[in-house]
């Protein structure tokens, strides 16, 4: 029987304070995503879910977000592997900017496109950039082909993918309860492939940061169930507030 997976974005960020495009720029949790991820592990505790080892990304918003969560369960003695690939969607040119700034700038529909669209990617960064990734050390080892200059949703699904196959997988179908704490967009690419959901679908789900995801799954890796755990409401204007971030103010 395979474990359960448990899918968290991590918690807000200084820079969802301030509604900018984050991408790959490495920010930390600002005192509410602290506290929103300190509820995550409660809503694990609650459920009596415990993870039996955790992946999450390169970023510290998503580490710190996982070292909270592992604290509050008294799991932090689980192992934990972090990858690139569960980074965030790669907002190219637009990381650093101003989301409704953006809209004023370039329209309400192109920014959709950019942000949420499932293979439209925003204008890339240029090579020498000081913001693209091939001058951060945390990428050094990597070959510099694989690193991207702005990604949409289908080239993260694309980069999440293998690390899903070749890691996530054998540790479900051993039986172990896997939670991974990543980004609005690395899990929404793996919401749509573990739900088969549509590229229009995809683009109207908002995944809010610090509430935890429960998927129940098969012996083909299927989802059996698919639910977000705590309060309906407070999920309810969570998501809603995700797909305000772009309304002019």
């Amino acid at each position: 029987m395979p474990g359960k997976l448990i899918l968290v974005r991590h918690g807000q960020s200084i820079w969802n304070v301030e509604n900018l495009f984050t991408g790959w720029h490495d920010v930390d949790l600002s005192d509410l995503g602290r506290v929103e991820a300190d509820q995550a592990g409660k809503e694990l505790l609650s459920e009596k879910i415990e993870p039996n080892i955790a992946f999450t990304s390169v970023l510290k918003r998503a580490i710190r977000t996982l070292w909270i969560i592992l604290d509050t369960t008294d799991r932090m003695w689980i192992p934990v592997e972090r990858s690139w690939r569960l980074n965030e969607r790669h907002y190219g040119a637009l990381q650093g900017l101003n989301k409704a700034q953006t809209v004023e700038k370039h329209g309400e529909a192109q920014v959709k496109i950019w942000r949420r669209s499932y293979d439209i990617p925003p204008p890339p960064l240029g090579l020498d950039d000081p913001r693209h990734p091939r001058f951060d050390p945390r990428y050094a080892e990597l070959d510099p082909a694989l690193l991207p200059a702005t990604e949409s949703l289908k080239d993260t699904l694309a980069r999440v993918l293998p690390f899903w196959e070749t890691r996530i997988v054998p540790e479900l179908r051993a039986g172990k309860n896997v939670l991974i704490v990543a980004h609005g967009n690395s899990l929404r690419a793996l919401v749509k492939m573990l739900d088969m959901m549509s590229e229009s679908e995809i683009v109207e789900f908002n995944i809010p940061t610090g509430i935890p995801i429960l998927y129940e799954l098969d012996d083909q890796m299927q989802p059996t169930s698919r639910r977000f755990l705590g309060d309906p409401a407070a999920l309810a204007a969570a998501q809603d507030a995700v797909r305000r971030q772009t309304e002019r103010k």
